[in-house]
C-alpha cells in the first residue's frame, strides 16, 4: 500500500483538473474520482511523506474536505441544548483511534452513515499522541481523508482527550507542565480540535479534610486552562471544554464532589464560558482489568451514581451531563444502560486496539514481532507477580508507533477483514448508545464554519504530549 506522492506528482495533481489555478482555492470537479482514485494516496502521503510534501498533502485534504462540505466543528451548541433539557436520549460516543487509523475511521464513519448518526466524536489523548505516533495535525488529516472517502457530509468532531496534568511534574515545576499542555492546545486548535478535555483530576488531594479543599488544585488549574482555551479559540467556533472530578480507576465519584469542583471552578472563571461536561469515575478503568490469562475481567458500573451526577450537572450547572471513561472493554449488555441513565458522552478506545492485535487475519509473523518488541523494550515495566499475558496486554500499545507503517502496509484483504469486524462493532455501539438518527439533531444546533485557512493548519509539530501516564481508555 505504498501510496506516496512525490513533490512533483503532488504539484502536477494540483495543476491539472482539481484546481482553478495556482494559488486559488481547491475545486473538486469530479468528486467520485477524487474519492476513489486520489484520497488514499493523499492520506498516505499526509502520514508518511517527507515534511514538505506531507504538509502539502494535509492542506490539500483540508481544502478538499471543505469543498465537499466536511468541516471540523464544535459540538458545544448541542451540549448546551442538552443542558437546557432540549436534547436527551442518547450518549455520544467519543472513539480513540490508535492504530490502522485510516481503515478504522472509515469503518466508524460507514457505520455512522448507515444509521444516519451525526453525534460522534473522534479523539486522541495526550498520552496516545506519543505511543501511537499521531500528532493532532496528522490525526485530523487522516480523519478528514476518511470522511471524504466515505462520502461524509457536514460537521466532524475532533477532540483532545485527557489533556492531563502529570502530578509528579506538577510538584517539580507546575509552570512547565501547564506550559506543555498549553503548547498542545496551541497545536490542536488550528488542526480543527474544537473539543478539549482538561484533566487535572490527578491533582485531587484526598488527604484534605473537606471536599472543596480536596478539589482545590483541580478547580484552580481547570480554570487556568479554560481561560487559556477561551483566549485562543476561534471566536466563530467556541470550543467544547470538559473537566474531570475523579481519576479513572480510583474511588467512585459523588454528586457532592461535583458540586465542590463546579463551585470552586466557577468562582475562579467568573463570567467566562465554562465547561460543557464533567468526567466521573463509576467503577471502570482504562484498558480494563486484566486477568492472569490476559483476558479482560468483568466490572460493575455504578449506573445509579452516573445518573445522579448527570442530573446534578444538568439541573444545577447547565452541563450536558456526566462523561464515562474506560468503557470500551465493558460487557456488551451494559452499553444500553448509559443512555438510559443520562450519560452525556462515553469514551471508547482499548477494545478497537484489541480487535486489531487479536484479529485472526493479522499475520502471525507481525504479531510475534510486536510481542518480541514489547519484551525487549518494555520489560522494565513488568510488575512483580504479573504473568506474561498480563504484561503483554498492558504494554503492547507501546508498539503501535514503532510498527505503525507495518500495520498500514498490511495486504488489502487483511485490512478489509479487520475493518469489516470493526464496522460491525461500531454499528453495535452506535445503535446501543442510540445515536442513530442524530444527524438531524446535530444539524439543528451545529453550524460549522471554516475558521482556519488550510495553510495554517495540519502541520503538527508541537511537543505537549507525555509518554508515561495512563490516560486513554
Amino acid at each position: 500500500m505504498e501510496l506516496f506522492l512525490t513533490s512533483r506528482e503532488l504539484a502536477q495533481f494540483l495543476e491539472r483538473s482539481e484546481t482553478v489555478g495556482r494559488g486559488e482555492p481547491l475545486r473538486i470537479v469530479d468528486a467520485d474520482r477524487f474519492r476513489e482514485g486520489i484520497v488514499d494516496s493523499l492520506v498516505w502521503t499526509a502520514v508518511f511523506g517527507d515534511a514538505e510534501v506531507r504538509d502539502a498533502a494535509r492542506r490539500t485534504i483540508r481544502e478538499a474536505a471543505r469543498e465537499l462540505g466536511i468541516l471540523p466543528a464544535s459540538i458545544l451548541p448541542l451540549y448546551e441544548a442538552r443542558g437546557r433539557g432540549e436534547v436527551d436520549g442518547f450518549s455520544v460516543p467519543a472513539v480513540n483511534i490508535r492504530m490502522l487509523s485510516y481503515d478504522t475511521m472509515r469503518a466508524a464513519l460507514r457505520a455512522a452513515r448507515s444509521l444516519d448518526a451525526g453525534a460522534l466524536i473522534f479523539e486522541i489523548a495526550r498520552s496516545e499522541i506519543g505511543y501511537t505516533d499521531q500528532r493532532p495535525g496528522e490525526y485530523a488529516a487522516v480523519l478528514l481523508g476518511a470522511a471524504i472517502r466515505e462520502g461524509w457530509k457536514g460537521p466532524i468532531f475532533l477532540q483532545g482527550d485527557h489533556y492531563q496534568t502529570n502530578p509528579k511534574k506538577m510538584k517539580e515545576d507546575p509552570d512547565r507542565e501547564i506550559a506543555a499542555i498549553e503548547a498542545l492546545i496551541d497545536e490542536a486548535i488550528p488542526s480543527g480540535f474544537f473539543q478539549i478535555d482538561i484533566d487535572t483530576s490527578t491533582l485531587v488531594d484526598l488527604s484534605k479534610k473537606t471536599l472543596p479543599e480536596q478539589q482545590d488544585a483541580n478547580c484552580r488549574y481547570s480554570a487556568v486552562l479554560t481561560e487559556y482555551i477561551r483566549r485562543h479559540e476561534p471566536k466563530e467556533m467556541p470550543i467544547s471544554i470538559g473537566g474531570e472530578i475523579g481519576e479513572v480507576g480510583k474511588e467512585n465519584s459523588t454528586p457532592e464532589e461535583l458540586r465542590a469542583y463546579m463551585n470552586g471552578y466557577r468562582n475562579r472563571i467568573g463570567d467566562l464560558r465554562g465547561l460543557a461536561k464533567v468526567s466521573v469515575q463509576t467503577g471502570s478503568s482504562h484498558g480494563g482489568l486484566v486477568g492472569p490469562d490476559g483476558t479482560v475481567q468483568r466490572v460493575a458500573i455504578d449506573f445509579t451514581t452516573l445518573e445522579r451526577i448527570s442530573k446534578v450537572a444538568r439541573e444545577e450547572y447547565g452541563l450536558a451531563g456526566a462523561v464515562q471513561h474506560g468503557a470500551s472493554t465493558l460487557s456488551p449488555e451494559l452499553f444500553g444502560q448509559f443512555p438510559q441513565h443520562g450519560c452525556a458522552e462515553i469514551h471508547l478506545a482499548t477494545e478497537f486496539q484489541n480487535m486489531v492485535f487479536d484479529h485472526p487475519s493479522l499475520p502471525y509473523p507481525l504479531k510475534r514481532a510486536v510481542d518480541r518488541w514489547v519484551f525487549t523494550n518494555m520489560i522494565e515495566q513488568k510488575k512483580a507477580g504479573e504473568t506474561q499475558e498480563q504484561f503483554l496486554y498492558k504494554n503492547r500499545k507501546q508498539a503501535i508507533g514503532p510498527f505503525k507503517e507495518q500495520f498500514w502496509n498490511l495486504p488489502v484483504g487483511t485490512r478489509d477483514a479487520i475493518a469489516d469486524t470493526l464496522e460491525k462493532k461500531f454499528r453495535f455501539l452506535f445503535e446501543t448508545l442510540r445515536i442513530g438518527g442524530t444527524r438531524t439533531t446535530v444539524d439543528r444546533y451545529v453550524r460549522p464554519v471554516d475558521v482556519f485557512p488550510p495553510a495554517a493548519a495540519l502541520a503538527g509539530a508541537g511537543a505537549g504530549y507525555v509518554r508515561d501516564d495512563e490516560a486513554g481508555d
